[in-house]
């Protein structure tokens, strides 16, 4: 039996045989390694390659050579000469060219087979260039083109066909029939070629192509005017990192069938479609990080067609169409991206697209800082719009969107918008300095409103008009130049426990035949002549249980029909005649005010009614005000008011004062504000009940 000690030693000995083993090997193969120049040593590349041994480096001088090759394993084949840059790529690989223009022949300009490493070429010639064709889909934006996939037959300028691992770099293809580098999956292999500075161009499939489970590196590329995209996938997960792509005839970097690259880093410009563009299927699923999309006449990156992308820190700019974009069933996360200064929304989104937006910067932009229309359903959350042309963040025609924890600020319209149809929920949102609304809901649309921050914006803070139904609750709209809440143009709002707090007009404006029930919110404004409430013509409003605090004309002004219950209005008055009116609440000429359960303090009347149609006050408390609490008069029909009460201690004042048409008019009373000092006559006085001998009208 062994003893430990002798069998480590002989288990270090095999090991330090097989290294010494190793490394013979290289050694020797590097010793017989050789140079192959072609065409001093053989006529043709192809005849130096037949030639070559595992390790030979085929060397090949300028000139162009008529053929189309294969290389063998292991093998490198070379064009002679330094790194010097040319006009496109390396001059060494513009003054080498393979020309596949060859009689009758079929395969690949170049074929790549195990380990070996095509450098420093042009390939061109293999298949047919069609000029005329390429003018024509150029102008059309590829809208014309065969829906061929990526993957579809035929033969590439550089071919990869199933092969593990081998080098293509620094070579120039162009004007190919077919994709200019052509990298084709197999199964069961992992196929990683490596895919390095080349330039492709002018070729009628892709400049580079990506099939069928491959996973090449692909890397430092140039590619432009290709009838397809510049680097295009069908169900492969290759590396793209740091490649050019620009003016091709459809998307810089194309992405579809099941693809799910890793793509990073690219620069993608003035291409005719999408700078990066996904397409087909839920299961295509690439990461996009890092790149700059910018000048595209389409989208800087689009996703359509149920893929499912993520979309992150990249930078989108100067598009003609939106910075990112999505449609038609896509569900992409697109997170922390710059879009700005595009032609439409920076971030959009339509029919059907269920995207997450979160923590991206759109400003500048043309349309929407974000956009939501036509179906989409997306999650808006922590992003910040601004600057942007139209609202920072908009949604409309049947879009159901959710709007959460966004800061909007300085758009040229509204901060968020709704409109058509849309029913998003909108909440938790800073919304501020925007030059209309801060939150504007119009058209039809259906948006919950909640617990947003609406500050100094143009208009509103929050504004409701043409047919519009909202919910708005318990948001804060404070120092905006009109309403703090608006509601207008036939269009509906349920407003309840928010704060509107300073705004340079009313607190809530309700107008043009619309109707709210305004209920439980806080509004306040210290100075300033308009009324904190306004139902305007011919409007209609529910308003109870909210404090009203501040001055003006009233507290709450009413032109249409009005019911006013349980609110407290504190006044900073009274303020006497003659000038301005100071009421709790005003009834214009043919308004109708029921006015019951409230408190008022320092108004100069509790209700001041003025050629009204219909006045009922009940049950109301008025104190420190002017003469009389509750005064009506000439309203169209009888005035039902009792159970009102004055809180007084002067003995000339009254509870209420009616001129005209009377109905139900009886226990109304003066009370001393210090019932305990209050003396008998005080208590009895206004047992006048103003009105109690008076018949009601019929």
């Amino acid at each position: 039996m062994s003893s430990p000690n002798r069998s480590q030693s002989r288990s270090l000995y095999r090991q330090q045989s097989a290294v010494a083993l190793a490394v013979f090997i290289a050694v020797t193969s590097h010793a017989v390694a050789g140079t192959i120049r072609v065409p001093q040593d053989h006529d043709s590349i192809q005849a130096g390659i037949d030639a070559a041994s595992l390790g030979d480096v085929v060397l090949v001088d300028a000139g162009t050579y008529k053929e189309r090759i294969q290389l063998k394993p292991g093998i490198t084949v070379r064009s002679a000469g330094d790194d010097s840059a040319g006009k496109l790529g390396l001059k060494r690989a513009e003054a080498t060219i393979i020309d596949g223009n060859v009689k009758d022949a079929t395969t690949p300009g170049v074929t790549m087979v195990e380990d070996s490493t095509l450098d420093g070429f042009s390939v061109t010639g293999v298949g047919k260039y069609d000029e005329d064709s390429w003018n024509r889909h150029h102008a059309t934006q590829g809208e014309e083109q065969a829906k061929e996939p990526i993957g579809a037959p035929g033969t590439a300028g550089i071919a990869v066909l199933g092969i593990t691992r081998c080098t293509v770099i620094n070579n120039i293809v162009h004007h190919i029939g077919y994709t200019g580098i052509g990298i084709t999956g197999a199964p069961g292999k992992y196929v990683s070629p490596h895919i390095v500075r080349n330039v492709t161009y002018r070729n009628m499939g892709g400049g580079i192509g990506s099939m069928r489970g491959s996973t090449a590196i692909i890397e430092e590329n140039i590619c432009f005017e290709n009838f397809y995209a510049g680097i295009g996938h069908e169900n492969a997960s290759p590396l793209v990192l740091n490649n050019t792509c620009y003016k091709n005839v459809r998307a810089g970097i194309g992405i579809s069938e099941g693809a799910c690259p890793t793509v990073r880093g690219n620069k993608c410009y003035n291409n005719r479609r999408a700078g990066i563009g996904v397409r087909t299927e839920a299961t295509t699923s690439p990461v996009i990080e890092d790149n700059d999309c910018y000048d595209n006449d389409m989208a800087g990156i689009g996703a359509r067609e149920d893929s499912t992308p993520i979309i992150r820190r990249n930078r989108c700019y100067r598009n003609t169409m939106a910075g990112i974009g999505c449609r038609t069933q896509a569900r992409p996360l697109i997170e922390h991206n710059e879009c700005y200064e595009n032609g439409m929304a920076g971030i959009g989104c339509r029919t059907g697209a269920e995207p997450v937006i979160r923590h991206n910067r759109c400003h500048d932009n043309k349309m929407a800082g974000i956009g939501s229309q036509l179906g989409a359903r997306p999650v808006i959350v922590s992003n910040e719009c601004f600057d942007n042309v139209m609202a920072g963040i908009g949604t409309e025609t049947e879009a159901v969107a959710v709007i959460r924890d966004n800061k909007c600020y300085r758009n040229q319209m509204a901060g968020i918008g709704s409109r058509t149809g849309a029913r998003p929920i909108i909440e938790g949102n800073d919304c501020y300095e925007n030059l209309l609304a801060g939150i504007g809901s119009e058209d039809q649309s259906f948006p919950v409103i909640r617990n947003n921050q609406c500050v100094k914006n143009g208009e509103a803070g929050i504004g409701t008009q043409t047919g519009a139904r909202a919910l708005i609750v318990d948001n804060e709209c404070r120092d905006n130049l009109t309403a703090g809440i608006g509601v207008r143009e036939m269009a509906s709002a349920l407003i309840v426990d928010n704060k509107c707090l300073e705004n340079k007009t009313v607190a809530i404006g309700v107008r043009n035949g619309s109707d709210a029930w305004i209920a439980g919110n806080q509004l306040v404004r210290t100075g300033g002549m308009p009324p904190m409430i306004a139902i305007r013509e011919a409007s209609s409003a529910v308003v109870m249980d909210n404090t009203i605090t501040g001055g003006g004309v009233a507290g709450v002004m009413v032109e249409g029909t009005a019911t006013i219950s349980g609110n407290r209005f504190e006044g900073n008055g009274p303020r006497g005649g003659p000038g301005p009116p100071n009421f709790a609440v005003w009834g214009h000429g043919g308004s109708t005010v029921s006015f019951s359960d409230n408190r008022s303090d320092r108004w100069r009347h509790a209700l001041f009614a003025s050629g009204a149609k219909q006045v009922r006050a009940t049950d109301n408390t008025a104190s420190q005000f002017l003469g009389t609490a509750i005064v009506v008069d000439k309203s169209e029909l009888p005035a039902h008011v009792f159970g009102n009460v004055a809180l007084s201690d002067n003995s000339k004042d009254e509870a209420v004062k009616i001129t005209g048409s009377q109905g139900v008019v009886l226990e109304n009373s003066r009370k001393a504000t210090d019932r305990k000092t209050e003396t008998s006559e005080a208590a009895t006085t206004d047992t006048r009940k103003n009105a109690v001998d008076v018949k009601p009208s019929q």
